[in-house]
């Protein structure tokens, strides 16, 4: 096992826009599933339903995503405010 133990420290992760992100993903999922459903009969006849299924699930999914990442990006925005509240400046 120590022959695959990494020997460096990991990076720090990306930040990037998460918020905007995992809305844009949400929206395709839904979209997705919005352009399916017409088709409904014919997925159902090839036992196919499921793309249905997964694109709706993506798209709720993606909501508690949404919740989530904008959550956690406040959290991420207080911590800073309070370090920054807590550091004296030189």
């Amino acid at each position: 096992m120590a022959k695959w133990t990494p020997k460096h420290e990991a990076p720090e992760p990306l930040e990037g826009p998460v918020v905007g992100t995992i809305i844009g993903g949400t929206i395709v999922w839904f979209v997705l599933f919005l352009v399916q459903l017409p088709f409904y009969g014919w997925f159902d006849e090839h036992g196919n339903t499921w793309w249905l299924w997964t694109c709706l699930a993506g798209g709720g999914l993606g909501l508690l995503g949404i919740w989530y990442v904008r959550r956690r990006d406040a959290a991420i925005k207080r911590a800073a405010a309070a370090r920054e509240q807590t550091t004296p400046a030189p």
